[in-house]
C-alpha cells in the first residue's frame, strides 16, 4: 500500500512538472511571436516615415507670392524655400515669377510685385493665400470676381524700412518698384487678422512619389535645357549629376538667392506651351492674356532626363493634370519644381 502512494506520488510531480514545462514552452513561443510582430510592426512604422513626403505635407496653408524677374531685381530672396515656382510671359518680354511657400518659415521674399491675372488660376489651383503689391486692370477685376484670398501691398506696404509688425516692407539697398519684401509669417498673420483660413486639406497638384523617378531609357537626354520665352528672357537648366538637381539661369546669368547666396536649383521642371496675346485693356501698356483652360502640350523634365506630356486644366480654380503620352497621371520626384509656362513660339531645347 504504501508503495503504492510513493507511486502515485511521484507520477503526480512528473504530471506536474511536465504541465508546467510544456506551459513555459507555449508561453515562451507566445512571447516570441508577440515581439516579432511588434518589431515588424515598428519597422513598417519607421518604414512609412522614412518614405513621407516631404517637399508637400501638413496642413497649413500655402502662400503664393509674385516676384520681380527684371534684371534689376537679381537676385531674388526666397525662392530656393518655395515648393512651386511658375514663370510666365508678362508685358515687354519680361517674365514675371509666382513662389509658393508650404510649412517653412522664410524671413524675406521678394522682391514683390504687382498682380496679372493669370497668375491667380495657380494660386486658386493650389488653394493658397496670393501676396503681391498692386495689380492689372484685369487682375484687379479677376481678384473679386474669383474671390482670391489676396492681400495686396498697395495696403498693407509700410513703405519704409522692416519692423516686426511689418506686412510689407521697403530695402533701402535697392530702389523702387524692386525693393518691396514679405515673409511667410506676415502673410499668414495678416491672413489670419483678414479672416481668411490658414490651413488647407487641399492634395497637392503634383503626385509626388518617394522613389526617385526614372524617365526610361526611351526619354530625351536632357543634361541643359533651353526655355527661350522672348527675344530677352532665355531660361536655361543645367543637370548636376552629382546633387540629382537643375540650376538656372536665365540670360546667360547664374541665378542666386539673396538669402543664402546659393544658386537657384529645382529637382522637377515641367515646361507647358501655351498661347499667349495682346490685351486691350484701360492702360494699354502691352499686358498679356493666357489661353491656357485646355490641354497643352509640354514636357516633364528631372534626373537629366524629359519626357512629352500634355497639361489638363478644365477651368481656371482646377489643378492642373500632368499626364504622359500614354494618358496617366505622372509620377514627380519629391522636391520643389519650376513651371515653366511658355509661348507656343518657344522653341525649347535639349543636350
Amino acid at each position: 500500500m504504501r508503495k503504492s502512494v510513493i507511486f502515485l506520488i511521484i507520477l503526480l510531480l512528473i504530471i506536474v512538472g511536465a504541465g508546467g514545462y510544456l506551459g513555459y514552452r507555449i508561453y515562451m513561443a507566445n512571447k516570441d511571436r508577440t515581439d516579432t510582430t511588434s518589431t515588424n510592426a515598428n519597422s513598417e512604422e519607421e518604414v512609412v516615415e522614412e518614405k513621407q513626403i516631404q517637399i508637400f505635407n501638413g496642413d497649413e496653408r500655402p502662400v503664393a507670392v509674385m516676384i520681380d524677374n527684371h534684371k534689376d531685381a537679381w537676385a531674388q530672396s526666397g525662392l530656393n524655400d518655395s515648393y512651386m515656382v511658375y514663370e510666365i510671359i508678362v508685358e515687354g518680354s519680361e517674365t514675371r515669377l509666382m513662389a509658393l511657400f508650404k510649412g517653412k518659415d522664410v524671413g524675406i521674399i521678394g522682391p514683390v510685385r504687382s498682380s496679372r491675372h493669370y497668375f491667380l488660376d495657380y494660386a486658386l489651383e493650389n488653394d493658397a493665400i496670393y501676396g503681391h503689391i498692386g495689380w492689372s486692370p484685369q487682375a484687379e477685376s479677376d481678384i473679386d470676381l474669383l474671390n482670391v484670398n489676396n492681400i495686396n501691398g498697395l495696403i498693407y506696404d509700410s513703405g519704409r524700412e522692416r519692423t516686426e509688425d511689418a506686412i510689407y516692407w521697403r530695402s533701402s539697398q535697392r530702389y523702387a518698384p524692386h525693393n518691396c519684401y514679405t515673409s511667410t509669417a506676415s502673410l499668414l498673420r495678416q491672413a489670419a487678422e483678414l479672416g481668411y483660413s490658414t490651413t488647407s486639406d487641399k492634395k497637392s497638384v503634383l503626385h509626388y512619389v518617394t522613389d526617385e523617378v526614372d524617365l526610361g531609357e526611351t526619354a530625351i537626354v536632357a543634361n541643359s535645357v533651353s526655355i527661350p520665352f522672348s527675344y530677352l528672357q532665355n531660361v536655361k537648366f543645367e543637370y548636376d549629376a552629382t546633387t540629382q538637381r537643375y540650376t538656372r539661369y536665365a540670360r546667360g546669368v547664374l541665378q542666386t538667392d539673396a538669402n543664402t547666396g546659393e544658386a537657384l536649383t529645382t529637382k522637377n521642371i515641367i515646361v507647358e506651351f501655351a498661347q499667349n496675346y495682346t490685351l486691350n485693356d484701360s492702360e494699354n501698356k502691352g499686358r498679356q492674356g493666357l489661353n491656357n483652360v485646355d490641354t497643352l502640350d509640354g514636357y516633364y523634365i528631372t534626373n537629366g532626363k524629359a519626357i512629352k506630356i500634355t497639361c489638363e486644366k478644365t477651368d481656371r480654380a482646377e489643378q492642373t493634370v500632368y499626364k504622359d503620352e500614354a494618358g496617366n497621371e505622372i509620377d514627380v520626384n519629391d522636391g520643389n519644381t519650376y513651371v515653366e509656362i511658355c509661348p507656343l513660339s518657344a522653341e525649347v531645347t535639349f543636350e
